[in-house]
């Protein structure tokens, strides 16, 4: 992918260092990281990475973007619940149609096959 940004979308430094890896093949050290690169993918439409990144049990069959354009995103919390288990918490701002939105998500990752995989989130009020 040849994705030139000074910025990573997710905060990060620069997208080659922080989420570009991801993308590209590199294996997520921790659920914190999969959930900013998963969030990064988004922003920049990578349905096969979102797809990929999905544990089978849970995974759709296909990725449907909208108009969206992704704002910010804010980590809240990051638990490593056991060696292969973790939840993510964060807050995503985005708007469609000139209107703001913001997704509150409890995530849940599990490790399998020297993999982080996104399962289910929760929405919180």
């Amino acid at each position: 992918m040849g994705t030139k940004l000074n910025t990573c979308p997710c905060g990060g430094p620069d997208y080659a260092s922080c989420c570009g890896p991801y993308h590209n093949g590199t294996a997520a050290p921790n659920a914190e990281a999969l959930m900013r690169s998963r969030y990064s993918a988004y922003v920049l439409k990578l349905g096969a990475y979102l797809l990929a990144t999905w544990h089978p049990d849970t995974r759709p069959a296909t990725i449907e973007f909208e108009n969206e354009k992704w704002l910010g995103l804010e980590v809240k919390k990051y638990v490593l619940e056991s060696n292969n288990r973790a939840t993510v918490e964060f807050v995503a701002r985005y708007k469609i149609g000139g209107r703001a939105h913001r997704l509150h998500e409890i995530s849940q990752f599990v490790h399998e096959n020297e993999r982080w995989l996104y399962v289910n989130g929760k929405f919180t009020a």
